[in-house]
């Protein structure tokens, strides 16, 4: 589960709640008003998600405000359903729902192309096309996956095959909308597989070692009042490495008082060099709300 921000304002929504199924792959997309409460999204959640699968076992999330609140956190503990956040500075960690996203923004970008305010007039379609849409891990459609049959087929229309000339204007507009949804989502799940894939490479690290935390990728949140970004340090440290959670997330001993979580994915983590060890006291300034500056 995740939002989608940001948006040009139409008809009172500007933001996307998007919630991905893990297993069968299939998508919703629920056009919002930002700013919203936990409790409005649970409310939307409900209404949208809940009445047609039923109360999830999981939520994987990031650590939007919304999704750390006691509200949404209670709510969902008194359902019985085991809330997941992603792993600090490391989005890659709730990485399905993240390509989504981005997939999501490449077509409604293509679409609206210069007529922005009207993204909500094609969403239906993009959803459509999306859940209908041969996936390869699966090797199936998300919608087979669900409903265990293929989609019902979308018939093309023939131009001229009605009098009525608004009607024609609208099939004739969904068709040329159709073609590219098709032609774009095979493209952009291609080109984003590649980038995913290529040249990717793991570390390894034990228990009592020392390593940097890289930190630089997200210098537009972490280092706002930072007038030299050129010259921001790229790593902070080193810290002790703690414990190894799972494959490939590991636990740092940060300095005391520091309101970040300490857990990270081992990309944004390099072994200290050399026998000296002098531990960093220091981390990116905290706002009020605990969030990196």
């Amino acid at each position: 589960m995740d939002f989608i921000e940001g948006l040009p304002a139409n008809k009172g929504k500007n933001a996307i709640l998007v919630v991905f199924d893990r297993l069968s792959k299939y998508g919703h997309f629920v056009p919002i008003a930002h700013p919203y409460t936990a409790s409005q999204v649970a409310e939307v959640f409900m209404r949208e998600i809940f009445r047609l699968h039923g109360m999830p076992r999981s939520i994987v999330s990031d650590r939007d405000p919304t999704f750390t609140s006691q509200f949404w956190t209670t709510f969902f503990a008194l359902q019985g359903t085991k809330l997941c956040h992603s792993l600090a500075y490391h989005p890659q960690s709730d990485g399905q729902i993240e390509v989504l996203n981005r997939t999501l923004e490449h077509y409604l970008r293509c679409y609206v192309d210069d007529k922005p305010t009207t993204w909500i007039q094609w969403f239906p379609w993009v959803e459509w096309w999306y859940n209908t849409t041969y996936h390869s891990t699966i090797k199936m459609t998300p919608f087979q996956a669900v409903y265990g049959q293929p989609p019902p087929s979308v018939d093309f229309y023939s131009p001229g095959s009605t009098v009525v000339v608004a009607v024609d204007l609208a099939l004739r507009e969904r068709e040329t909308l159709l073609r590219h949804l098709r032609h774009n989502m095979q493209v952009a799940q291609e080109r984003m597989s590649f980038f995913a894939n290529h040249k990717r490479t793991e570390g390894h690290f034990a228990v009592g070692d020392w390593v940097f935390l890289r930190l630089q990728p997200y210098h537009q949140a972490l280092m706002g009042s930072n007038r030299c970004l050129k010259l921001s340090p790229r790593f902070y440290g080193p810290y002790k490495v703690v414990a190894r959670i799972g494959s490939v997330t590991y636990k740092l001993e940060l300095p005391q008082g520091s309101r970040i979580h300490n857990v990270f994915h081992v990309s944004l983590l390099t072994k200290k060099i050399g026998d000296k060890i002098t531990p960093s006291s220091s981390l990116p300034p905290m706002s009020i709300d605990g969030s990196p500056h």
